[in-house]
């Protein structure tokens, strides 16, 4: 067994196909492992990429051939490396069908939800594998093969999307990543030698926009205790985050042994981020500290918050925004960005707000000063100040 790229094929996206050569008797035959890396990742001696969960299934891939060489052997006595491909083929290949393949890849994304906690790309993939399914089905036909999948194809479900569905160009472009992302699989598994939208332009949109709440809201929201139980546990949440800057995902994995004290009595937590394993350093603020008294801070074989999955918990929030009569939904993650919004209007430095929110690449940091504007505004009541007692200055001399 040889595992190797295809050098001589790499796609728009700098990745290539990882392929395995099976001989046998000195005749050979290549099947795809579904898998792609870029060239600079893969380690021709080794025959491995620098990710590691691809590694993993190389690593399975191996041993199922083995497994196959061993039983078919013992079966019929002789091994071909065709019958060995042809043996092992049906674990690695997908649907030929365009619908097909998007519900083998849901699937895959299903298993990995439940081994990252974060369902977030699932549960997307299940809306664009919807729409997906609506427009093939308007052209009366209940799939498509995915070889029959041509630019036109393409420009005319985008039409569709615009105009039928009037969806947004952001959402456009997540439902066409979608059917670009299942054309690259069925590349992958040599179905079809390229991807026939590859070079399609996707829709102009603004430029993203995090969504916060404002002072107002928050001193509605700490001024509005709700009844019911759960719903209490998802406001201190939700405040929590506020002052913290941690996700929803971050605050579930939350325990004792993440937060400390400074030599000067000051409390801090210090957690890996879930989403970018980035060290977050959080000094806490004395609401914070107030709402941890109130749950376990002492059991490590506990989370500090008693909290359901973030789906659980969507009602909840969305209760919290109307009883504050918020216009539009109140989301969880906005108790996130409102913490760095917040931040940054008090002129706290990028690189601090950097650290204490775990991000990893310090132009995410920076989005925040896009959208504060009265950050903005207060730079520029600075300058003007500055402006007025240099005049003033000057005149006096």
């Amino acid at each position: 067994m040889l595992f190797y790229i295809n050098r001589g094929k790499t796609r728009s996206d700098g990745t290539t196909s990882v392929l395995c050569r099976i001989t046998v008797d000195g005749k050979s035959t290549v099947m795809t492992t579904c898998i792609s890396c870029r060239p600079i990742d893969w380690n021709p001696k080794t025959g491995e990429t620098k990710c590691v969960r691809d590694n993993a299934r190389l690593a399975a891939m191996r041993g199922d051939i083995e497994e196959a060489y061993a039983d078919i052997l013992k079966r019929q006595g002789v091994v071909s490396a065709e019958l060995l491909k042809n043996n092992v083929a049906g674990s690695v290949t997908v649907p030929s069908g365009l619908l097909g393949i998007g519900e083998a890849e849901r699937l895959r994304l299903k298993a990995r939800s439940e081994e990252t906690g974060s369902n977030s790309t699932y549960r997307e993939s299940g809306y664009n594998q919807r729409y997906l399914a609506e427009y093939i089905t308007s052209t009366g036909k209940s799939d498509i093969p995915v070889a029959d999948v041509t630019g036109e194809f393409g420009h005319a479900y985008k039409a569709y999307l615009v105009r039928r569905k009037n969806f947004s160009p952001q959402y456009v472009n997540r439902c066409m990543r979608w059917l670009s992302r299942l054309l690259y699989i069925a590349v992958d598994n040599g179905t079809i030698r390229v991807n026939p939208i590859e070079d399609m332009d996707y829709e102009r949109r603004p430029d993203a926009r995090h969504r916060y709440i404002t002072r107002d809201e928050l001193r509605r929201i700490l001024a509005t205790p709700m009844r019911d139980t759960r719903q209490e546990l998802g406001r201190r949440a939700f405040i929590f985050s506020c002052f913290t800057g941690l996700a929803y995902a971050d605050v579930q994995l939350l325990y004792p042994h993440h937060i400390g004290t400074t030599s000067d009595e000051r409390r801090y937590i210090r957690i890996n981020r879930r989403k970018t394993k980035v060290e977050a350093f959080i000094p806490l603020h004395p609401i914070a500290e107030r709402i941890l008294s109130l749950y376990n801070t002492s059991d490590d074989e506990k989370p500090v918050f008693p909290l359901p999955s973030r789906d659980a918990m969507w009602f909840e929030i969305h209760e919290l925004g109307v009883a504050i009569g918020k216009d539009d939904n109140l989301s969880y993650h906005q108790a996130r960005h409102s913490f760095g919004t917040m931040l940054i209007s008090e002129s706290i430095p990028i690189e601090s707000i950097a650290g204490m929110m775990g991000h990893s690449n310090i132009s995410t940091t920076q989005g925040y000063a896009k959208i504060t504007e009265e950050k903005i505004a207060r730079e520029m009541d600075r300058l003007i100040k500055r402006r007025k007692s240099g005049t003033a200055y000057e005149r006096k001399e």
